[in-house]
This record gives structure tokens, sequence and C-alpha cells, in this order.
């Protein structure tokens, strides 16, 4: 009983998290006055615009200008610059909190969508395509590799592979996509440089999905290709640091057999923080990456909040910080389960 008290504590905590992302996002775009500076200048670039078209057709100055400023006064009305933030961002992100995602005021989905679930649901599997995708290989070769390594610390191979990590985490993931692209796609000519598919794309359902996975090979192996050895390495040290406890001393002493000794004895003891770096690592990846989509031109998750951000769209800004920050409440709550299982020494309650 008290396993279940001290984990709805943990969740209603997390969930505190969540308020909190949310009343600081409200905070950061309404009193560092970034929101109404953002919206005002939308609807001056429109106005200016507008100005440009009325011109060939009303000739009266007067007229002109007063047309322009009914325009401006139902602009602001749709923006609802006419309140306060403080009386517009928190109904906001209230009606939010009961997934009453809304509709986005500016980007549309493929369909002509402004239903931000519709955006969402568009975006996501995309990401999950790419970005997911890659973190999975990621973490698969990297558990393996790290492991390996973990059992050969101090050779010529061990230390190959903390040099090659060291680069691997030092140069990012944009950069390396821009290189990669100059260098397959436009030197070598052997794969795409991005988007989803060739121009004209494909026709038929299964000619057009392979077209698609063919112009997800490149992002992925670039994003495999920068984020493996940190995994690598992380994962070795993980592995490495608990081999040397006494308890594995003891073990392997009492003539165990070295498999049963990595498994129970050391990868046991060890899984907690590695499930950790691999269940938000799977959790943030739905997220995207916002400068790698962008590089790719891949209409991600990450791409749809740079573009939320660009053109101001606070009900879309809202709605995904919200989907953002609950994937890593619900992600944080999971390993607070997993912790229980994967390590013996974790247990909650009280001690007697």
């Amino acid at each position: 009983m008290s396993l279940i008290w001290t984990l709805a504590i943990r969740g209603l905590t997390l969930l505190g998290v969540l308020f909190v992302v949310l009343i600081m996002l409200v905070v950061a775009l309404g009193a560092t006055g970034f929101s109404d500076r953002m919206l005002r200048a939308i609807i001056g670039e429109e106005v200016r615009g507008l100005r440009t078209s009325l011109a060939q057709t009303i000739r009266d100055p007067d007229q002109l200008e007063a047309t322009l400023e009914a325009r401006r006064r139902d602009l602001e009305s749709f923006y609802g610059l006419e309140r306060p933030w403080y009386s517009r961002l928190p109904s906001m992100v209230l009606r939010v909190v009961k997934l009453d995602l809304g509709s986005a005021r500016t980007l549309r989905s493929f369909d002509g969508s402004s239903r931000v679930t519709d955006l969402v649901l568009e975006r996501l599997p995309y990401t999950m395509m790419l970005i997911t995708t890659a973190s999975v290989i990621t973490a698969v070769l990297g558990l393996w590799a790290g492991v390996k390594l973990a059992t050969r610390a101090g050779t010529a191979l061990d230390r190959l592979s903390s040099y090659l990590s060291a680069v691997s985490y030092a140069v990012p993931a944009w950069w390396a996509g821009i290189l990669l692209i100059l260098l397959l796609a436009f030197r070598l000519h052997l794969l795409p440089a991005g988007g989803l598919y060739s121009t004209p794309p494909p026709e038929g359902g299964l000619a057009r999905f392979l077209d698609l996975l063919w112009h997800a090979v490149l992002p992925i192996f670039t994003l495999v290709a920068v984020s493996l050895g940190a995994w690598v390495y992380t994962v070795r040290t993980m592995v490495l640091n608990t081999a040397q406890e006494f308890f594995v001393t003891v073990a392997r002493a009492k003539g165990l057999p070295e498999g049963r000794v990595m498994r129970r004895y050391i990868l046991r003891v060890a899984s907690p923080p590695i499930v950790t770096n691999l269940v938000l690592g799977l959790a943030g990846s739905l997220g995207g990456a916002i400068l790698t989509e962008t590089v790719f031109n891949w209409p991600g998750m990450g791409r749809l909040f740079y573009e939320a951000i660009i053109t101001a769209d606070e009900n879309l800004v809202v709605a995904l910080t919200f989907m953002f920050t609950l994937l890593y409440v619900a992600a944080r709550f999971v390993l607070e389960v997993l912790y229980v299982a994967l390590d013996p020494r974790i247990r909650y309650g009280s001690r007697t």
C-alpha cells in the first residue's frame, strides 16, 4: 500500500511540474511583451500588403485609411489584442489543459485544416519515422556496443571509441546534415537531399511509401551518426562503474558464470540510469528536432513548433508545449514504476 501511495504522490508532483511549465510559458509570452510585439508585427505586415492592393482601387486617401484602420481593428480583435496578455493567455492555457487544443490561427495542415489536433496527427508520423526511428537504432546499437566495450576496458578499441564518442557528441546534427547532403546528395548522388517525396512523387501506395523511406535514409543516418558515440560511451561508463562494485566481486568469487554475473549483477543494477536515458530520449524524440528537420525540409513536430513560434501562433505554441510536457511527465511516471522492477535496491515505503 505504501508503494501505491508513494507513486500517487510522485504522479501529483509531476503534474505540478506540468502546471509550472505552463505558467512559465504564459509569463514568457506575455510579461516580456513577445506575444504582443509579434502579433502587432504580423498585423502590420498584413495591413501593409492590404494597402498596396487597395491603393489600386481606392483613390481617396481618407477612405483608404479608414478601410485599413477597420481592417486593423478586426485583426486585433481576431488575435485578442484588445485584451491584456494576463487576460488572454491564461484562458487559452485552461482550455488546452482540458484537452481542447483548439485551432491554429495561421498554420494549416496539408488538407487545409486549422485544428491543432489535425496538425499534430499529420506531423507526428513523420517525426516518428525520422527522430524516433533514429533514437531506437541508436539505443539498440549503443546498448550492444557499450556492453562489449565495458568488458574490454583499457584496450585500443576502448580508447578509440572514447575519441569517436567525443567527436560524435561535439558535432551538431544540423551541421553534419549539411555536410552529408553536400557529399552524398550533391557530390555522389547516392541519396536525395531532403523532402518527403521525389518530384514528381510516384503513384501508388507501395511505391510512394518506398520513396518516403528512401528520403528518410539520409536524415536517419545523420541523427544516428551524431548520437551513437555519446550513447555508446554512456552505456559503457555505467556498466563499467557497476562492474567494479563489491557485490560483483563477491559474485565472481563464488564462481558464478560470467554471463550470469553480467546479466543479474551488472546489467540489472546499471539498468535504471540506462533506462532513464532511453525512455526520456524516446519521449523527447516525439517532439522532433527543429534544426535537423529544417535542414532536410522534413515536416515533423519540431518544424511545426518552429513555424508556430515564427508566426506567433500562441494557441499552437501553448498546445505543443502542453503536449511535450505531458509526454515528459508520463515518461517520468513510467520510470518511477520501472525503477522498482529493475533495481532490487530501490524500494518505496517506510523502513523498519
